[in-house]
């Protein structure tokens, strides 16, 4: 494995300090607006303003790219985002910050295209499952390195903001300094939603509903935990923990999933996270309950979206995965936009509790939909399914390394 991913250590090395120094930002925004006095929907609209800014930078930020290239369009997504992020400290008003997350939406989804195209570019059909992991590693945990950073601030506000920017400045070294040629500018395939609805229904709304709880997590946990009565380095273990757990349990299960009809592990991973968030939803403290829940909750949540992308892999034809997968990313981006919004209306009527109740509603409601799929189709047999890959939920480009599409990527290319 480290010979594979030596020719790519320089974007590993991006890739982890850009999540160091941007992943904790959604949870030390909500927690400032919410010292600075702002309401539960004004919070969930600034979440919402950053996944609605991945869409877009997920639809838009590839033409960029391609008219200018990956190093100078990395450049220039990595100081916008480094700007933007400086320019919180200037003043705390919920419509800067709102305006503020989505342009850091756009600029993440842009430098994630970059990236994870050139990625693409350096795999081949043997060293394509390594650099998958070797990706999913740097970007979980540079995630859950950030979150250290939220107690940084002693008796000056700004010093997270500053480190922050700091950390996503030099993430442009790597690229610049890399011998590594820049890759040939690429374009996504298109693949209908209502084909892929038709081909895989459970497929499609797992991926949504796992945007919504995950989108009304990243944007109101903190707020949660905090209105429990948590610190600031209590709130930041807590973040750390369900980023941890959420790496630890993907393989095992997915490895379940290949073993039985993938469905039944869907729905069972569904209605365990019900049965988390709502015994969440009734912890009134911190300690050591919150944590442990903590962790299965983000073990089993964070798996459900690759979950859902290798059961749409197995009823689809090996040329329409890649396609299928971007479309995939797309409709749980779509998912995160509206979750802080849905999280933070529930919180509005039920209190701190209501976070982990939305999230168990949603769990709830697609539950009951996959039961009825399995009810009313037949299963793919065991032997006839993909093996399943971890996969991240950044932008369509990503689906271009899932070793299980490296023999159909557009036009033939599996490089």
């Amino acid at each position: 494995m480290i010979a594979a991913i030596r020719p790519v250590q320089s974007l590993l090395l991006a890739i982890f300090m850009l999540m160091a120094g941007s992943g904790f930002l959604s949870t030390l925004i909500s927690l400032r607006l919410e010292r600075a006095g702002a309401g539960t929907m004004a919070i969930g609209a600034v979440a919402t303003a950053y996944f609605g800014g991945l869409v877009i930078g997920a639809l838009r930020a590839g033409g960029i790219v391609r008219q200018v290239g990956h190093i100078r369009a990395f450049a220039a997504f990595v100081a916008l985002l480094s700007a933007s992020t400086l320019s919180y400290v200037l003043l705390d008003h919920p419509l800067l910050w709102t305006a503020l997350r989505l342009i850091d939406g756009v600029c993440v989804a842009g430098v994630f295209i970059c990236l994870e195209s050139w990625l693409n570019d350096r795999a081949d059909v043997e060293t394509r499952g390594s650099i998958l992991a070797a990706y999913m590693v740097a970007l979980y945990s540079g995630q859950a390195v950030g979150q250290l950073l939220l107690g940084a601030s002693g008796t000056l506000p700004a010093i997270p903001f500053q480190i922050a920017s700091i950390l996503i400045s030099l993430a442009i070294i790597p690229l610049c300094l890399t011998r590594s040629s820049a890759p040939a500018p690429q374009e996504a395939t298109a693949f209908s939603l209502r084909s892929l609805f038709a081909a895989s229904p459970l497929g499609v709304i797992g991926a949504v509903t796992t945007g919504l709880m995950l989108g009304a997590f990243y944007g109101l946990a903190a707020v949660h935990v905090r209105r429990l009565g948590l610190n600031l380095g209590a709130t930041a273990s807590f973040m750390m923990i369900v980023i941890l757990g959420g790496v630890a349990m993907q393989w095992p299960l997915g490895r379940l999933s290949d073993r039985y009809d993938r469905r039944a592990v869907i729905v069972w991973s569904f209605a365990a996270t019900l049965a988390v968030s709502i015994a969440l939803s009734m912890l009134s403290r911190g300690g050591l309950p919150l944590l442990v829940l903590g962790a299965a909750f983000g073990g089993l949540s964070f798996a459900l979206y690759p979950l859902c992308v290798a059961h749409s892999n197995d009823r689809l034809l090996a040329s329409e995965r890649v396609a299928a997968s971007g479309r995939l990313v797309l409709l749980y981006s779509v998912g995160a936009a509206l979750g802080p919004m849905g999280a933070a209306a529930m919180m509005t009527l039920a209190g701190a509790s209501g976070l982990f109740l939305f999230i168990a509603l949603c769990a709830g409601a697609t539950l009951g939909f996959g039961l009825w799929r399995q009810l009313s189709s037949d299963p793919v047999p065991a032997p006839e399914q993909q093996d399943f890959q971890i996969v991240p939920r950044t932008t369509p480009m990503a689906s271009l390394l899932d070793p299980n599409t490296a023999d159909h990527l557009p036009d033939g290319d599996t490089t």
